[in-house]
């Protein structure tokens, strides 16, 4: 694991650059939203309409986008992509954020998330697969994944300390840092070829009479931008994709849903201010970093991704149901320290598919786990962002403002449920 952590340093250092400039915005921006809509107010159905409308918008964009820049990149590099995400808005509302100038923000957002919302995670964890052997797979997914929260840590403490105008500055200089860092230091990976010799070499030398593809059954690699029919193809071709693909949905529904709701049910209930989503956060990223950075390769090879899926899930559907009957202020905190086991979803479900895949179909296949997470985050807004905004008005049917927070976890559920009937056999790799 060391030598492959030796390897991804740069990707690393990239990952945590781009991560807090694109998370430092997040504890303001919920504030800036309501001052420049509803000022004054500690509700605003618009703020949480527009929410959703964006995250629908983005959601839609990256669920066609994504698939086609994986693929892409296993025609022609992961680096040579890789700069795609690293499009920073945020200069306008450093300008200022009145009304007008947040509306220049939100169309600008929108717009360029539908192309790289999804594509850094997706091409990034691609270039650890064409780096790690499948052996070490899981742990490299979980490190990466600590290294990007703990980005999202770094953003959020300095969010607390700097004023709105400044953290949108921070935040634009540190994506153009992890830009251009990346461009001078990451090196271009020969997409798995090195693993793939190092494989086929073990296979000739147990079973040298027997062919390797008839050892290693992979996917026919495609070599055009993929179509719709190829994407589905891919996902029903075993067990294994299909379940993920489903428990990605539901998951990635509840998730997405739980985001919606969240912020604007704190400040409805308990009025919580831009330092006290930060320390949310902040709870949240800490959590979540030592849980990927330590938990994930410790467990991971003693308990296997399957398992550890199944753990995952139940502390992911806590944390949303607890979210929904949060009786004091000091409860949301609470929650916040379940994200020590649902955040290891992600990294799991992205290990196991990989698995499934030879080197030259990475690329595609995290971007079509992505594509259906996208997909889920096009539904959730536009199921979470009406259910919010009547629990929370005053025309609500019974007094529940955690409600829409409560279907959340429901949707989370159902992801495990599905995790538990995954059968342990079905998430062993292909070439085993």
């Amino acid at each position: 694991m060391k030598e492959a952590a030796a390897g991804l340093g740069h990707l690393l250092v990239f990952a945590f650059l781009f991560c807090v400039g694109a998370f430092m915005v997040t504890p303001v921006i919920t504030d800036v939203t309501m001052a420049a809509l509803c000022p004054g107010q500690d509700q605003c159905s618009l703020a949480i309409y527009l929410t959703g409308l964006q995250q629908a918008i983005t959601g839609l964009g990256a669920l066609v986008v994504t698939p086609v820049v994986g693929n892409l990149s296993d025609r022609y590099g992961r680096k040579a992509l890789l700069a795609l995400p690293g499009n920073p808005v945020h200069p306008i509302l450093a300008f200022n954020q009145t009304r007008p100038y947040f509306y220049a923000y939100y169309v600008a957002k929108t717009l360029t998330a539908m192309v790289s919302e999804g594509a850094m995670m997706c091409l990034s964890l691609a270039y650890v697969a064409d780096k790690v052997p499948e052996a070490q797979r899981a742990a490299a997914f979980g490190v990466f994944s600590g290294v990007c929260t703990a980005g999202f840590v770094a953003g959020t403490i300095a969010a607390h300390f700097l004023s709105v105008s400044s953290t949108f500055q921070v935040a634009t200089l540190s994506v153009v840092a992890a830009v251009v860092y990346m461009r001078a230091f990451v090196q271009e990976t020969d997409r798995g070829a090195s693993l793939m010799r190092d494989e086929e070499a073990s296979l000739l030398l147990f079973a040298p009479s027997s062919s390797a593809e008839e050892l290693s059954p992979r996917l026919p690699p495609l070599r055009k931008a993929p179509s719709l029919s190829e994407m589905v193809a891919l996902l029903t071709s075993s067990s294994t994709f299909t379940r993920a693909a489903v428990i990605t949905f539901f998951h990635s529904l509840g998730e997405t849903g739980l985001q919606t709701a969240l912020l604007y049910f704190l400040k409805a209930q308990f009025h919580y201010t831009k330092n006290q989503y930060a320390n949310l956060l902040l709870i949240f990223g800490i959590t979540g970093s030592f849980s990927q950075l330590t938990m994930m390769p410790l467990l991971a090879p003693k308990l296997g991704e399957h398992k550890l899926l199944v753990v995952a899930l139940l502390g992911s559907c806590v944390h949303g149901f607890l979210y929904s009957i949060a009786w004091s202020f000091w409860v949301p905190y609470l929650a916040a320290s379940c994200v020590i086991l649902s955040i290891l979803v992600g990294p799991c479900i992205r290990s196991i598919v990989s698995k499934k895949v030879g080197p030259s179909e990475q690329g595609m296949v995290q971007g079509c786990i992505t594509g259906i997470s996208s997909t889920a985050s096009v539904i959730s807004p536009l199921v979470f962002t009406p259910l919010t905004a009547w629990f929370l008005s005053e025309t609500a049917p019974f007094n529940f403002k955690g409600f829409s927070l409560a279907c959340a976890g429901f949707a989370t559920l159902v992801a495990l449920i599905m995790s538990i009937n995954m059968r342990p056999a079905e998430v062993q790799p292909d070439n085993k």
